[in-house]
């Protein structure tokens, strides 16, 4: 497959499509895009139809999928408070199906509509969803439950702040609700997932819990094994625990001591000082083991950047061709000392290959072979070189 990516800064809809498309063709030659994902800053809110409408008269109208966001990356850059517009144009990667997808509340609930996730061949499916309509988490459990093997990455759309002000990108279409997405049946995507956060102190088992509430670790109630960590950690450690508290989930029971990026991460959401109990942001289930995490620039660092190098030692000696990075708005400068750190750490660890990607409301990736909605994560779609 070829790819290529373009970043322009400039608030004016025609200008960047028409040198986004011209750069971003460049390293595919003669080859026609078949694939086209735009990313562009809040400034294009106003002159989204505008921006689309030229891309697709540019590309020639191939499938694309995008949306209005915060910010925006493009190659090993990201552009936080500047217009900008980040276009990736791929050929070769099979077929393309994009899609659109609503939430319809019903008596009993609601129901997804729009498209349906077929249980054959596995494939990847991207997605970028609305935050006020679209409840993308119910989506991914459902899927987790029914339809196993659909891998589903994505981000949540970040550029409006409330119900109605999202733009989503949709082939030459401009959507504000519901989900748009693509199905690449045939296109090899390897999901890569950086949380962000590193365990401390010992493991526990959950002994008692219902839904997302644990009542007991060990044996004992959270709250005290939360107090005991907080007494034993060095004063550096203790600040990170009380800026904020998560809990990792194992992923793999049967792994004899998990470290770091070995958990499915979640928020401490809410605690109960009579009983010292604890809810956190997901079901749990007595027996499965987990530990406490903390969150910082250092971690979460740590984290891609072992991410990363684990995948280019198996890539070996093929190449990534190009990636799409979708990275939490709490990550950027809200997180990091120094400019452009997720995208600019991609571009040491595999090259400076074509890359686009935007600052999320929630990041979605498959940790452990099921689909997640994460906060305050990297979640990387990379997409290899052919195999020969």
């Amino acid at each position: 497959m070829k790819v290529g990516g373009a970043l322009v800064l400039t608030a004016d809809p025609g200008e960047a499509a028409r040198r986004a498309v011209g750069e971003a063709r460049v390293p595919l030659g003669n080859t026609p895009p078949s694939f086209a994902v735009l990313f562009a800053s809040a400034h294009f809110f106003a002159s989204a139809e505008a921006l689309v409408a030229a891309v697709a008269e540019e590309t020639g109208q191939v499938p694309l999928i995008g949306c209005v966001a915060e910010g925006v990356a493009g190659g090993a850059r990201e552009v936080e408070s500047e217009p900008a517009v980040s276009l990736w144009l791929a050929a070769g990667l099979g077929p393309v199906e994009t899609f659109a997808m609503e939430f319809v509340r019903t008596p009993s609930g609601g129901a997804f509509g729009g498209y349906l996730f077929d249980q054959g061949p596995a494939g990847i499916h991207l997605m970028v969803c609305d935050p006020f309509t679209f409840p993308v988490s119910d989506l991914l459990g459902h899927l987790n439950q029914h339809v196993p093997g659909a891998a589903v990455m994505g981000g949540v759309a970040s550029g409006g702040l409330q119900r109605g002000q999202s733009r989503l990108f949709l082939d030459g279409r401009v959507l504000s609700h519901g989900a748009v997405g693509a199905y690449l049946p045939q296109a090899e995507v390897h999901p890569l997932v950086a949380q962000g956060c590193r365990p401390v102190g010992d493991p526990y088992t959950i002994t008692r819990a219902d839904s997302n509430v644990i009542f007991e670790l060990g044996g004992r109630p959270p709250l005290e094994r939360l107090q005991e960590l907080a007494t034993a950690l060095p004063g550096r450690e203790w600040e990170l625990l009380a800026r904020g508290v998560y809990l990792g989930l194992v992923i793999d029971e049967y792994q004899a001591e998990p470290g770091q990026g070995d958990f499915l991460v979640r928020g401490v959401v809410g605690t109960d000082s009579e009983s010292g109990a604890i809810a956190v942001g997901d079901e749990v289930e007595v027996g499965q083991t987990v530990q406490f995490h903390v969150r910082d620039a250092h971690s979460a660092d740590e984290d891609l950047r072992r991410t990363l190098e684990r995948e280019a030692a198996a890539l070996g000696e093929r190449r990534a061709a190009g990636a799409l990075l979708f990275t939490c708005n709490g990550r950027g400068s809200r997180l990091f000392s120094e400019p452009d750190h997720d995208a600019g750490l991609l571009a040491k660890a595999l090259g400076k290959i074509p890359v686009a990607g935007f600052f999320c409301g929630g990041e979605l990736g498959p940790v452990g072979g099921q689909n997640f909605l994460h906060t305050f994560t990297a979640s990387i779609a990379l997409f290899p070189e052919t195999a020969p």
